[in-house]
């Protein structure tokens, strides 16, 4: 499993190569939106890789792991939940993007999501590379 910071700038790239996704950093934390809605929540930097996604499809059966909880402040009854990228993760960088791109599809304004269904027939290298800030 590869650490939680390389893990990290992973999902990071991952996130910003989906249309219309950009940063921002609301109470000093890391958050990617799309649109005006945040879809991830990816904190502080610290050691530890820990970030909240809204789940629909696959929240519920993560719940009876270890290291997944429903987000705090009134969040989880939404369906967000928070993961702990812990050596008893299984998950791996293609499984943590999937999850990623679940919240994405779930928040994000139904244009950029038939955008990001559109390039799902462009080679996936293209699809993915990361977005700079103008």
């Amino acid at each position: 499993m590869a650490r939680p910071r390389e893990l990290g700038e992973a999902l990071l790239r991952f996130g910003l190569s989906l249309p219309g996704a950009r940063e921002d950093h609301p109470w000093g934390e890391l958050v990617l939106k799309a649109g005006a809605k945040v879809f991830v929540f990816l904190g502080k930097p610290a050691d530890a890789l820990c970030f909240s996604v809204k789940l629909p499809r696959s929240g519920e059966r993560l719940l009876d792991q270890d290291w997944a909880e429903p987000t705090g402040y009134g969040l989880g009854k939404s369906g967000w939940l928070t993961l702990s990228i812990e050596p008893n993760c299984p998950l791996g960088e293609r499984e943590l993007c999937a999850l990623l791109e679940e919240s994405y599809r779930a928040v994000a304004p139904k244009k950029l999501v038939q955008e990001l269904d559109a390039a799902s027939a462009t080679p996936a290298k293209k699809r993915h590379a990361p977005r700079r800030k103008a």
